[in-house]
């Protein structure tokens, strides 16, 4: 397993770029090293490039655009899109909060959620932070991070509250949760917060990209007791990555046969939990019994 340490995943847009910039370059005939002499760029510049490691800007892709012959409007004006696409990406809203986040290594998943069409989580222990309530989310980040001062604690409630907007953005990705009914369990002894967070789930429940199933207690022992993960879905022919975080780092991972395992695992996962209709009554129960 390939596993990446201190992630800077690439944004969807400079991946497309990348795999579009390779496919002019395969197609023109030219290696690197004669294109970066003809448009008097650096090999090592140009490869990081090709391989959607680093940023570019319109004026350099117009020149490669030139270089590999490439006259057509529509299609110069189609790649610059991502060009503009990755910049305006890279003027990322939580940059406000990156003194918190970098103590977190949150960064690098906002980059990927942000861009994803798919979210498939699945959680043992808490409500995934997208579907939670901003008191839930205190509490777990307050009992969670007791290295953090009350100002940084209200930051990360704050990022994990802008964070769901995503869900109700126009190209909203979908997301299918799978939580352990111990997350549920787990603040019985504050009721209060528990009844919002249920109420807040019965009412997000309903929304089309939006599905969620409780796994039950008596589902016994599965493959899911490994922890928390989240499979993130991009459009083709970006691969699918999965993200899983512990206590002191965060990792990211898209070889295809970790994504598959990760997959097979979630697919059993949603097999095994209730069902949405089913986990909506579980849900309604559990309110009747605070």
């Amino acid at each position: 397993m390939a596993w990446k340490r201190k992630p800077v995943p690439k944004s969807i847009y400079r991946r497309q770029l990348a795999a579009r910039l390779k496919e002019l370059q395969d197609e023109s005939g030219k290696t690197l090293a004669e294109v970066g002499a003809i448009i008097e760029v650096n090999q090592g510049s140009l490869s990081r490039i090709m391989n959607g490691d680093r940023g570019t800007s319109p004026v350099l892709v117009k020149a490669l655009l030139d270089c590999y012959g490439v006259t057509d409007p529509a299609v110069r004006e189609d790649i610059l899109d991502l060009v503009r696409a990755d910049q305006a990406q890279r003027q990322k809203w939580w940059r406000k909060y990156s003194a918190v986040i970098n103590t977190t290594q949150y960064g690098g998943y906002l980059e990927l959620e942000q861009s994803a069409t798919t979210l498939r989580s699945y959680e043992p222990q808490l409500v995934p932070g997208l579907l939670q309530t901003p008191e839930y989310a205190r509490q777990v980040i307050t009992a969670m991070r007791v290295d953090l001062d009350a100002k940084q604690i209200q930051d990360l409630v704050d990022v994990r509250m802008r964070r769901q907007s995503l869900l109700v953005r126009e190209d909203a990705p979908k997301l299918w949760a799978v939580i352990d009914e111990a997350a549920f369990r787990r603040i019985e002894s504050k009721p209060t917060v528990l009844k919002e967070q249920l109420l807040h789930l019965l009412d997000i429940e309903p929304r089309t990209n939006i599905t969620l199933q409780l796994l039950p207690f008596d589902a016994g022992f599965h493959p899911g007791l490994y922890g928390s993960f989240m499979l993130m879905g991009f459009p083709e022919p970006n691969p699918d990555v999965v993200w899983v975080e512990n206590l002191t780092n965060s990792v990211y991972f898209e070889g295809s046969d970790d994504v598959g395992r990760y997959t097979e695992v979630f697919d059993h996962l949603r097999a095994t939990a209730l069902g949405p209709p089913e986990t909506r009554s579980r849900i309604k129960d559990m309110l009747e019994e605070l």
